[in-house]
């Protein structure tokens, strides 16, 4: 306003104009007001960074102009109606509107407009809010709901105060519970009951109160009472200062296996313990009602003269169950002597129908409304008894029926033949099927007994653990019959080198143990010795011969332990103390050993469970074009592991621990098959990505099955051998060993590209380089590291370079992180890059939006490009 307008206005009038209008000015929220005409008078700072359009290019003009494209012709026949009937009512209310700012980027804001007649004009202000960041997390936590309704799985959140702030739907399916019943509760209160162990409870509320993560398996409880069993994930979310936010679980259902798994330990627990049939077979029955409360279950069994007999039938009353007593097999009684005679499954829907039924009266009577009936046969397929499943609904069986009714024919026939088979059961229970040998139920008796007897005659006694090496190299070389073959000639050599009076036990796997009562640690290292000997024999099958050798731990009572679990342990860690110093040996545990050797052992240990629970990860590093950095030609897979207690392991550190402790091909598997996973998903997705390179590791190239191992994980995931290039160091590549070129020419052979890493590192041949199936070259880091200033470096990178192309191979310079090293490979003549100049390893994701914000940009520069062609054509004319 200047001094002509403000001529005669009183002072007071002037300062509230003049605070009102730097009021406008310093508003936070853009402000727009529009005349009679619709045109702009009024347009603050802030709506100026909305748009994007300076205030000069818009005061006066038709507010039409900041409307998006496909609503400016009839919008000001929208606002006129409004301002001359109130018809399609604007004022008073607040929207999102999407604002197109000038550079073509959208943006949305929360728009409310006012209305005011001044000088007999009806005036319009709108207040904008930019939300576009809020629109977008609305968006991302709609997507993250939908994907966890969606996942199968039971999620809630808890909050600081250990009370529920969100459900999923999964958690109103399985458990029953609305959000309306379950928000500000805590998670326990819904899922204890009768059976549930207290002391996961309270380990759930530690882990909440904690902040800590947790994983479990318990039996928990739905609203109507029905049990499950689930697998418990529990993490802790925390703020940017460390403090506890929120917590979350991750609740699966494993009914399907654990019940059943549960009701079969313990009948086999009551049958090994020598109780009564009866009373197993009431357990059995009860058990499984107690999996599935909507069932009735009766075991019959049939006599010598071929009548069945109710032997168990805990829900049911007398008067159904005299319904087959006595009746003999073949008899027109219902499912059940159909199923006797036949033996075959029999499934009645619905009794009230069914004609195979004819006397039926006393089922309904009783509220019994479908059955199945299926036999329980002896090994040498003769009729033991039936199992019957009766149901107070017609219908028919579930997946968790079909799996109980398994397990109960399993165990029926077991428990009925029982008294043929004694010792048969006796083996089940307390004996390894593969090797004859005690298994870890009968180990952990005898250890318990001889530790007690020791402890009583204040004797010694030596526990033993005997792991054979490379075992799943065998199996995996040889097939699964070489490797049972191996454990069955290895059991049998450890009985001839153990004394008498020892116990041999097979743990599982390829590890076993032996308990030396009075045995001192001399008497024990010789044992051990002739032990190492046998082990180390050769063993000859039928189509090959194998050399194996093993690693074993040893501990001693009572130095290195008094009780059952502590000698174990101890024992196990000796074990993987013999196998990171390369196995084939002999390790005594020692409280006072080397403390970084315990905890290399350890490492070892765990990343065997990390392996075995997928707690590792893979990133990716982008491979760019060196003159179009966001053009991707491909990523490369590195190994990540954040161990629970000591954070990022180096990966060189997990190589070495997997190549120590035998777990290399183990390891090779899990990242061939995560990255071709990756590469798969990333293409169903639509996203560009040529190939994924992976790093493989000197042992794999003595492994002959390589080339086919990364054929059919290719294959898996519906995948070419073009898009995987496996890695190797210079120096292996270029060892005189005949198997690693054998192998290597293997996988040429097959298409799959392999590039030479860290070349010019390993005083490379370049008399064996030409001969070498190599399609790609991998510039070492140490020659970028200083190639603007080190004359020298820059020689040999760019002879490097020539070598490559006058071979005809591809050459990726890795390590690029500055500008000035991109634009000198460059005009080397490097078409491919790799470094932090471009982008850091990362996670799948956020390699996703790596590609998505590059992609953007590039479309960013196209428009601007084209923008500046039309100004220069029109300038032109």
């Amino acid at each position: 306003m200047d001094a002509g307008q403000t001529h005669g206005v009183a002072p007071s009038e002037r300062l509230y104009k003049e605070t009102l209008e730097q009021t406008l000015e310093q508003a936070v929220d853009a402000v727009v007001v529009i005349d009679q005409d619709n045109r702009v008078t009024l347009i603050n700072a802030a709506a100026e960074a909305l748009w994007g359009w300076p205030r000069e290019q818009v005061l006066g003009r038709n507010v039409s102009m900041l409307v998006p494209r496909e609503l400016r012709d009839r919008h000001d026949a929208y606002i006129n109606a409004n301002r001359h009937t109130g018809v399609d009512r604007i004022v008073g209310t607040s929207r999102e509107v999407p604002i197109h700012r000038r550079d073509g980027q959208l943006r949305w804001a929360a728009m409310s407009i006012s209305r005011v007649r001044v000088d007999g004009q009806v005036l319009y202000t709108a207040f904008l809010k930019d939300v576009t960041a809020q629109r977008a997390q609305r968006e991302r936590m709609r997507l993250l709901s939908q994907v966890a309704d969606h996942s199968g799985s039971a999620i809630t959140i808890t909050g600081a105060d250990q009370r529920i702030v969100y459900i999923n739907a999964g958690f109103t399916h399985w458990l029953g519970y609305e959000p309306s019943e379950a928000l500000g509760r805590p998670i326990q209160d819904l899922l204890h009951g009768p059976h549930t162990d207290p002391a996961v409870i309270e380990a759930t509320r530690q882990a909440t109160l904690m902040g800590q993560s947790l994983r479990a398996e318990a039996l928990f409880y739905g609203k109507s009472g029905r049990p499950l069993w689930v697998s418990i994930t529990m993490n802790p979310v925390h703020d940017t200062l460390g403090r506890l936010e929120n917590m979350v679980t991750v609740l699966v259902d494993i009914t399907l296996t654990k019940m059943p798994e549960l009701l079969q330990s313990k009948v086999l627990d009551a049958m090994a313990h020598d109780a009564a049939t009866a009373d197993i077979a009431r357990m059995l029955c009860e058990q499984a009602e107690r999996i599935a409360p909507e069932l009735a279950v009766c075991l019959a069994v049939v006599d010598a003269e071929g009548c069945l007999h109710t032997l168990a039938a805990p829900s049911l009353l007398p008067e159904v169950c005299a319904q087959i007593d006595g009746f003999p097999v073949g008899a027109e009684i219902r499912c059940c002597g159909t199923a006797a005679t036949t033996g075959a499954a029999v499934l009645t829907d619905d009794i009230a129908t069914d004609p195979r039924w004819p006397v039926r009266e006393a089922y309904l009577a009783h509220g019994l409304r479908a059955c199945w009936t299926s036999p329980i046969q002896a090994s040498d397929g003769a009729l033991l008894g039936i199992l019957t499943f009766h149901y107070r609904e017609p219908g028919a069986p579930n997946p968790l029926h079909h799996r109980l009714m398994d397990v109960g024919l399993h165990l029926g026939a077991l428990l009925l033949e029982r008294e043929r088979e004694r010792e048969h059961i006796r083996q089940l229970a307390y004996y390894d099927t593969l090797t004859g040998l005690p298994n870890r139920r009968m180990l952990l008796a005898q250890l318990t007994r001889l530790l007690h007897a020791a402890h009583s005659e204040d004797s010694p006694l030596a526990l033993a653990f005997v792991d054979l090496d490379r075992f799943k190299q065998v199996n995996d070389t040889h097939g699964h019959l070489a490797g049972d073959a191996l454990l069955r000639t290895l059991a049998h050599r450890l009985r001839g080198a153990a004394r008498p009076g020892d116990v041999i036990a097979r743990m599982g796997g390829d590890e076993f143990v032996l308990v030396l009562p009075d045995c001192t640690a001399t008497q024990a290292g010789a044992c051990m010795e002739r032990l190492l000997l046998a082990c180390r024999e050769p063993v000859d099958l039928s189509d090959c011969t194998l050399r194996p050798s093993a690693s074993i731990g040893v501990a001693l009572y009572p130095e290195d332990g008094g009780d059952t679990r502590t000698l174990m342990r101890n024992a196990d860690l000796a074990m993987y103390q013999a196998k990171a110093s390369g196995g084939n040996g002999l390790h005594f545990y020692n409280a006072s050993m080397n403390l970084r050797t315990q905890e290399r052992a350890l490492l070892a240990h765990d990343l065997r469970q990390a392996l075995h629970d997928e707690a590792l990860e893979l990133h990716y590093q982008p491979q760019v074009d060196s003159r179009d950095p966001r053009a991707l030609h491909g990523v490369e897979a590195l190994l990540r592991w954040t161990h629970p207690r000591q954070g990022a392991v180096e990966p060189t550190r997990v190589i070495s621990l997997a190549e120590e402790c035998g777990l290399m091909r183990e390891l090779t598997d899990w990242v061939l098959n995560e990255a071709c996973q990756q590469l798969a998903r990333w293409r169903a997705q639509g996203m560009a990505i040529q190939r994924v390179a992976v790093n493989l590791s000197a042992s794999s190239f003595h492994d002959t099955d390589l080339p086919a191992l990364l054929l059919r994980t290719l294959h898996r995931h519906g995948l070419q051998a073009r898009d995987l290039v496996a890695e190797v160091s210079e120096t292996v590549m270029l060892a005189p060993d005949p198997v690693v070129l054998a192998t290597a020419r293997a996988m040429g052979e097959h298409g799959i590209a392999l590039s030479l890493d860290d070349f010019g590192t390993g005083y490379s041949s370049l008399g064996l380089l030409h001969r070498l199936p190599i399609q790609e070259l991998k510039l070492d880091r140490s020659f970028v590291l200083d190639i603007e200033d080190n004359p020298r470096t820059r020689a040999l990178a760019d002879a490097v370079l020539k070598i490559g192309h006058n071979l005809g191979q591809q050459v990726i310079a890795e390590g690029v992180e500055t500008e000035a090293q991109r634009r000198f490979l460059v005009d080397s003549g490097c078409t491919t890059l790799q470094g932090y100049l471009f982008a850091p390893p990362m996670s799948a994701l956020a390699l996703e939006r790596w590609v998505s914000d590059n992609a953007a940009q590039a479309d960013c520069n196209n428009h601007y490009k084209l923008q500046t062609s039309l100004l220069v054509a029109q300038g032109g004319r």
